[in-house]
């Protein structure tokens, strides 16, 4: 595989740090994308799912303060008004999302990276 890596991270997230750590050991070339800074639209998040190979629901960090402000356990949301959510509130998106090409991981434990190598 010779397509650049991207991972989707926050910069003060430990998961991040330490996926971001096995790259740079593993001498990979990668851009580290902070999805703060850069917010990520709810079609981009939409392919990052089909890439996962998960639901919108899977990616949702269910311990954030915004998941229970918003009250999103509590919803019966269809999974569009799942990924819009998450494209408004990036605290809703597990991390780091790891993408090689057609294929992504989420970086949950940060180890899962290495199938990307």
């Amino acid at each position: 595989m010779s397509e650049k890596i991207k991972v989707y991270q926050k910069p003060t997230c430990t998961k991040c740090r330490q996926t971001i750590g096995i790259l740079k050991d593993r001498g990979a070339d990668f851009e580290a994308i902070n999805y703060y800074e850069q917010p990520l639209s709810a079609g981009e998040l939409r392919g990052l799912i089909e890439k996962l190979d998960l639901s919108p629901r899977d990616l949702l960090r269910k311990g954030e303060q915004i998941y229970r402000d918003l009250k999103i356990g509590e919803r019966d949301l269809t999974d569009d008004e799942l990924i819009e959510l998450m494209a408004e509130n990036p605290d809703l998106i597990q991390r780091p999302i790891v993408v090689r090409g057609k294929r992504a991981v989420l970086g949950r434990p940060p180890e899962s990276v290495e199938d990307l190598l």
